[in-house]
């Protein structure tokens, strides 16, 4: 690696604004927010809209889809595929 040219990474917190949810990892993303971590010391913020917290597929919330349901229901209507020769 050539030195000088890559970008610094530093801890950095990410603050989910939804549920609340800190996350605490390394990145090369700047802020001009800081907050205090659990161990006290002071590190760059970055809101985030949505995380794993507060995403409908990670906390199971989110609705499953019949597919199977809408394929009958396309074939009722427009009648069953034909088949290309």
């Amino acid at each position: 690696m050539r030195h000088g040219i890559h970008p610094v990474s530093r801890p950095v917190v990410f603050r989910d604004r939804a549920s609340g949810f800190r996350l605490l990892t390394r990145s090369t993303i700047g802020s001009q927010h800081t907050v205090e971590w659990e161990d006290g010391a002071i590190h760059p913020v970055v809101d985030v809209e949505i995380s794993s917290a507060s995403h409908p597929f990670y906390t199971g919330t989110s609705r499953v889809v019949d597919t199977a349901g809408r394929v009958e229901r396309f074939e009722r209507r427009y009648g069953p595929a034909r088949t290309r020769r």
